[in-house]
């Protein structure tokens, strides 16, 4: 029999909103909701478990409902009510999934390549960049994202929304910075800062060995301890009246700097 849910005081759907909006629960829980096809799909690409899906008929056709309901043991017909209070928009097809959240800690990290590239971003707050610094890494095929000192869970939905779903298609780690200037130099991975203190022109630097570009935040740029352990501190030359970017952007320019001088390797 088809479980259907219709009333946006039922239990169930309580907990899922609680875990949509509450960091707290999604940790305690270790679940978390998926909206939207395109983000589902890269969801199970990237090997996380879907617990259930959940649609709204009147906005997905049977045939690609089928599709899905057979990625979880669990699939739920809800109403435009119960869809509209746990979806954060209205053109996702009607399509939710609750899925199982990974680990993501830093000696988890397992590199395909021999001479990885890795993107770290100290303290990063806004799910907006963090979600483009997931775009970024996801365009340039970084071997890993690692997040230092983390302000925002990884599943918060704002960072699936902005990373279009990259969150689930790089290979991630969270730590200390602490943990993570060690676990770098353990794997002899040269560590280029993007600072203005004792900076040299990021072009002038050799990036086709093992490399990680590190990134802070405009506000506050990145810990004494990372400009301590840097094999080289990096700038982007600025021209004109101010002195830095978006971190996004920054990242962006270093990474592919790293690309180009790989051949796009």
């Amino acid at each position: 029999m088809k479980k259907q849910i219709s009333s946006v005081q039922n239990t169930y759907i309580k907990q899922l909103v609680q875990l949509k909006d509450k960091a707290r629960e999604r940790k305690k829980s270790g679940l978390f909701l998926i909206e939207g096809i395109r983000e589902i799909n890269l969801a199970v690409k990237g090997n996380y478990k879907i617990d259930t899906i959940l649609y709204y008929p009147d906005l997905i056709s049977e045939t690609k409902l089928d599709t899905f309901s057979n990625l979880a043991a669990n699939s739920i017909e809800v109403s435009k009510d119960v869809y509209e209070k746990l979806a954060y928009r209205d053109t996702t097809e009607g399509l939710l999934a609750v899925a199982k959240s990974k680990n993501h800690t830093i000696n988890d990290l397992i590199f395909q390549s021999k001479n990885p590239l890795i993107l770290v971003a100290e303290a990063p707050e806004k799910p907006g960049n963090i979600g483009a610094l997931l775009r970024t890494a996801d365009a340039a095929n970084a071997d890993a994202v690692i997040i230092a000192n983390p302000k925002t869970d990884l599943y918060n939905p704002n960072i699936i929304r902005s990373s279009v779903g990259c969150v689930f298609t790089n290979q991630i780690a969270t730590g200390s910075t602490d943990d993570i200037v060690a676990f770098l130099k353990s794997k002899n991975i040269n560590i280029y800062c993007a600072a203005l203190q004792a900076s040299v022109n990021y072009h002038t630097q050799d990036f086709t060995k093992p490399t990680a570009i590190v990134v802070g935040t405009e506000a506050t740029g990145l810990s004494d301890n990372w400009l301590k352990h840097a094999t080289q501190n990096i700038i982007i030359p600025m021209q004109g009246e101010i002195d830095s970017m978006n971190v996004s952007v920054a990242a962006g320019i270093l990474i592919f700097e790293c690309k180009r001088q790989r051949n796009f390797n």
